[in-house]
């Protein structure tokens, strides 16, 4: 987009001028990620940035003991940034990085009792924000 072009929310395909409504799913999604925001901000927990929320809920949410290089992968992002990521989420004591014994080059992921307990806060925080749009967490749509 050239310097000259305007910057109107509906020139960047935002939708608000003129805009075609959300839909309901898609309006109750956002409701939910912007009331889990707020409660996060107003607590007195430290604030993560998305891409620290995103490791955390990655090292979180899966079965199998995540990589380095796995979670770098999987956000497309360099094993550098994943790094400076988990320097700050070990500092928080939410994970800790261990030194595979079979493969000395890959550094594993381990949970950690703190890092459990802020998964668990948001997950109350956003059950939380949908009973409060009128429904269940389970009642929000998949394929918005």
């Amino acid at each position: 987009m050239s310097s000259s072009s305007p910057r109107t929310a509906a020139a960047l395909g935002c939708g608000f001028e003129g805009h075609r409504p959300l839909s309901d799913g898609s309006d109750r999604l956002l409701h939910i990620l912007r009331e889990t925001c707020l409660s996060e901000i107003r607590s007195d927990q430290p604030d993560l940035t998305l891409r620290q929320l995103a490791v955390l809920l990655i090292v979180y949410q899966t079965e199998e003991l995540q990589t380095v290089r796995g979670v770098a992968k999987h956000l497309n992002i360099s094993k550098t940034g994943v790094g400076r990521v988990l320097k700050r989420l070990e500092e928080l004591e939410m994970v800790y990085r261990t030194i595979d014994g079979r493969d000395l080059r890959s550094v594993r992921l381990r949970r950690t009792a703190a890092g459990g307990m802020v998964v668990e806060r948001l997950g109350v925080a956003m059950t939380e924000a949908a009973a409060g749009f009128g429904g269940a967490l389970s009642e929000v749509p998949t394929n918005v």
